[in-house]
């Protein structure tokens, strides 16, 4: 899948998921967030590991936006 959109069957694009992660105002939702994206990111990964073809793009962008993502999963460890 080369779309630059990575689909989550039946949900939000990943670039959805991330962008509420990151734009969430109401700090009791913010945890939640952070979850869903990790849910969703680790799901999409593993699809593109069992997918046939190159998916090297998303791989990286996948990769990259879970490392972008400890930031915030600390900050929030931080808060609590």
């Amino acid at each position: 899948m080369n779309s630059g959109i990575c689909k989550i069957t039946g949900q939000e694009s990943l670039a959805e998921i991330i962008q509420g992660c990151t734009l969430e105002l109401d700090a009791d939702k913010v945890s939640d967030r952070i979850a869903e994206t990790k849910t969703a990111l680790v799901t999409r990964a593993r699809e593109l590991f069992h997918s046939p073809g190159d998916n090297i793009k998303e791989e990286h962008a996948v990769g990259a936006a879970m490392y972008a993502s400890h930031p915030l999963r600390t900050a929030l460890k931080c808060n609590a």
